[in-house]
């Protein structure tokens, strides 16, 4: 991640930063020594930054050890432990998000529940994607709104690169067939799909994305090559149980964390990385093209704990 990128991440993530570090300064700044029931405090200010329960436990447990043994003695010490300990969790998810370059059409299949800012996600990624040298297509297989087809078709005209879309009700995974042969047609490097927002408990909209995953293995056995699951971090612990279900749906190749900035809650990485050890590609941190950034583990928990406080 660019020095720029790492500062506005540290920016940007303020809310949560705030929370925890409050939290934390609360507890570890009372002075005397460093006894079970502050180590008690400090995971339950964990918990509360979303981290969750099983995480917090395991983080301070391992501080515990570690006190133990001496290997901290000192308040700045048990800052230092934390933050290297969430960066260990979250860097094996922190993959750099690769797509080869002369392997023909690549397809990325985006989705998520309702209101996480997927097609917004979409328009981000593509904008992204160019920046890189590739050429993208969008197809807006979000049909049940007639409203989702109208942005990603004002996104396609923003960005200057086209989209294939039908009329509102059309099967989606009709949408997502005639989108593969086009831009295998016109030599597209990305072809990118805005899926229907859909709760994760809906049976028959979870159906849909395996249709849509049959349909296009007719044209490309391999295809999607990569499936997106957008989630919003200001849905906390909510966001295990979506990613649980359509992660039995679907598998899912990565995770986009979105509205980091604007949410106490974005410890939920810590969780997501640990219970599911999905790659993380990219967080996003405002409504912006350029609001995107690929993952870097150590810059997320520096930015969570900063040194020096």
């Amino acid at each position: 991640m660019a020095g720029k990128e790492k500062q506005s991440l540290f920016l940007r993530l303020a809310k949560t930063r705030n929370f925890l570090t409050e939290g934390l300064h609360s507890v570890i700044s009372r002075g005397g020594d460093i006894d079970a029931g502050m180590l008690d405090d400090i995971e339950d200010q964990l918990i509360l930054a979303d981290l969750g329960v099983e995480v917090s436990r395991e983080v301070v447990d391992r501080l515990r050890t570690n006190i133990r043994a001496r290997r901290v003695a000192t308040v700045a010490e048990v800052r230092q432990e934390l933050r290297e300990d969430i960066a260990k969790i979250l860097q094996p998810v922190a993959r750099p998000w690769l797509m080869p370059t002369g392997a023909g059409t690549r397809v990325v299949l985006v989705v998520g529940v309702n209101g996480v800012g997927k097609t917004t996600t979409v328009a981000k990624l593509a904008e992204w994607l160019g920046r890189q040298g590739r050429s993208v297509m969008l197809a807006a297989c979000d049909t049940f709104r007639a409203a989702a087809i109208d942005q990603l078709e004002v996104w396609g005209q923003r960005l200057d690169i086209p989209v294939v879309a039908q009329e509102r009700g059309t099967d989606a995974a009709a949408v997502a067939h005639d989108a593969l042969a086009s831009a295998r047609a016109r030599g597209i490097d990305t072809l990118i799909i805005d899926s229907a927002g859909r709760q994760h408990v809906n049976a028959d909209l979870m159906e849909q994305l395996r249709k849509i995953h049959r349909v296009l293995g007719r044209i490309d056995e391999s295809a999607p090559q990569e499936t997106l699951l957008v989630v919003d971090a200001g849905n906390g612990q909510n966001v295990l149980a979506q990613t649980q279900a359509f992660h039995a749906t679907i598998a899912l190749t990565g995770i986009c964390v979105t509205k980091l900035d604007g949410t106490a809650r974005g410890g939920v990485i810590v969780a997501l990385a640990r219970r599911f050890g999905i790659p993380i590609p990219f967080v996003a941190m405002g409504e912006r093209l350029e609001d995107l950034a690929p993952f870097d583990a150590t810059a997320f928990a520096r930015a969570l704990l900063p040194e020096g406080d």
